[in-house]
């Protein structure tokens, strides 16, 4: 993984000082939160319901132990035992005190940590695939490629003030476990003609006016990969709306002058980019490839795994994914206990898995856009022993993409722009199918609520999708079928008429239900709601 350089950590250190100072000034009485509140937000503080929320940049999602310690120092001493992991691959603290804020960032900046650019009208944190380096089916590491655009966007002048936030993918296979085609800007990394390059997508989005992001190049070699980026960007940049933050994102861009025309700027700028020489030279390329170097494996690592454990063999064939080398797998760690808050993690289980990813991961973790944390690199000799660890501390639900592995946003419990409330409604779904039986039997079946219009917790692409709005005063849930982020992307559509709460946990046992009694041999719940279409689904929840 990438270490920071003298200037890196220079930048960082700088940056938390000039923060220092500014909430000293805002504590003062100095300066109104008005004035204050660019300048944390430029920092990644919220001022939440409750308290300020602290969110932390975690590039790519990829992390080691001593930065995973950290987290849990933070926890412990600054909030209030747990961390909050994101659908951005990120980690948010929700209970920090102002006056604290500057000390939590200078002990974060100590592991190579930081929050900037995790809020405001610029390039958020990059993501990318959570098996990167790892995955059998990747034709290259795009964590390479995601650090060379988190250096080329930080602090980028151009692009700290942007119409509206601004989100990129990368990904280096054909499955795509990143939702990479819902970003404003997408690129897969692909082989063509023997030359590696990307094929970019943009203009796709969640939120209020949910869109799929447009293919407007097949390929762009790695040599103008960053320059056609650029030029990107500035189009956007230039055109993009300023006047109406509901029509600010770049999908709007897209879909009022279309692909075509957005295609030929692009084309005609990149032009004038390449000219100025933006792309880094091989000798910097290489510089940051040699960081996610791939580690010292066994060669001779035993790949049979001792399956005579029924339940270690069931986490095995729901938690661990293939690995490029031969007695090594992929782990992915659940957050989502029955009844638990999906994406919460408390101190103690932070330290665990840092502890697991230092003596059987090569010292490297995961988050992924699911709110579950990966270990990339584990010998199947291990895996045992670790099952018997995380089962000890609540983090081994055998359930990844099952019915219980809930993608929710913290919703009304915590978050001022939201309408209702996503935790206890995952709650209560989690406890509603809590046979892990009934689970494996229903299949692959992911759900995604948010809390408001937003969409932090995804709706728009859950199999199953649950929005909470507000309807006159009162807590109301619209259900969604048929979305999916993964390769065979699309948008969920709204069923009808809304729920309340309880009522929307019965709507989702209808919906499995029908799926169910109408699924053919080896079909998923998408495959079988694609087949039948909507109305047996509505015919089932409505009458």
């Amino acid at each position: 993984m990438y270490k920071y350089d003298q200037y890196d950590q220079q930048m960082v250190d700088t940056r938390v000082e000039e923060f220092r100072d500014q909430v000293k000034r805002r504590l003062a009485g100095q300066i109104t939160e008005d004035q204050f509140k660019p300048l944390r937000l430029m920092n990644g503080l919220y001022l939440q319901l409750h308290a300020y929320m602290l969110r932390v940049a975690i590039p790519y999602g990829t992390l080691d132990s001593r930065q995973m310690h950290m987290l849990a120092h933070v926890a412990r001493k600054y909030d209030r035992g747990y961390g909050h992991f994101t659908t951005r691959q990120n980690l948010q603290f929700n209970w920090i005190k102002l006056e604290d804020a500057p000390d939590i960032l200078a002990e974060l900046a100590t592991v190579e940590m930081h929050a900037i650019q995790t809020s405001g009208n610029c390039i958020r944190n990059i993501s990318s695939d959570q098996y990167a380096g790892a995955a059998a089916d990747e034709v290259t590491d795009p964590r390479v490629w995601a650090e060379l655009l988190r250096q080329w966007s930080t602090f980028h002048p151009e692009f700290t003030y942007l119409p509206r936030k601004f989100k990129i993918a990368v990904i280096g296979a054909d499955e795509d476990r990143a939702a990479m085609r819902l970003h404003d800007i997408g690129i897969q990394m692909v082989r063509q003609g023997g030359e590696l390059g990307g094929k970019i997508f943009v203009g796709g989005g969640m939120g209020r006016t949910p869109m799929i992001s447009h293919e407007i190049r097949d390929f762009v070699g790695s040599d103008d990969l960053l320059s056609y980026l650029e030029a990107c960007l500035r189009v956007y940049n230039r055109y993009g709306r300023r006047d109406n933050i509901y029509k600010a994102r770049i999908k709007i861009l897209l879909h009022e002058i279309g692909p075509e025309d957005y295609r030929r700027q692009v084309e005609e700028e990149f032009v004038a980019v390449k000219a100025l020489g933006l792309d880094p030279p091989k000798a910097e390329f290489d510089r940051i490839t040699a960081f996610f170097a791939p580690p010292a494996y066994e060669a001779d690592a035993a790949d049979a795994i001792d399956r005579s454990d029924p339940d270690f063999a069931v986490w095995v064939d729901q938690n661990t994914a293939a690995h490029k080398q031969p007695g090594y797998a992929i782990v992915t760690i659940s957050l989502k206990p029955t009844g638990g808050i999906p994406g919460d993690a408390t101190a103690e289980q932070i330290d665990l898995m840092a502890d697991l990813a230092e003596r059987y991961s090569f010292d490297e973790l995961r988050v992924t856009h699911a709110q579950n944390i990966v270990l990339p690199h584990v010998r199947k000799a291990d895996l045992y022993t670790i099952w018997q660890q995380l089962d000890a501390a609540g983090l081994a639900p055998a359930n990844l993409d099952l019915i219980s592995d809930i993608i929710a946003c913290p919703g009304l419990d915590y978050c001022s722009l939201a309408n209702a409330r996503s935790i206890p409604l995952a709650q209560k779904i989690t406890e509603r199918f809590a046979d892990p039986a009934r689970q494996r039997d229903i299949g692959e079946l992911k759900v995604k609520i948010s809390g408001c219009i937003n969409a932090c917790g995804h709706h728009h692409a859950g199999h199953i999708g649950i929005l909470g709005v507000d309807k006159k005063g009162v807590e109301n849930y619209q259900l969604s079928l048929g979305g999916s982020g993964a390769e065979d992307v699309s948008l969920a559509k709204i069923t009808g008429p809304g729920f309340d709460e309880d009522g929307v946990v019965d709507a989702v046992e209808k919906v499995t239900t029908v799926y169910l009694a109408q699924r053919e041999g080896g079909e998923r719940f998408l495959d079988t709601y694609r087949r039948i279409g909507m109305e047996p689904f509505k015919e089932a929840l409505y009458g």
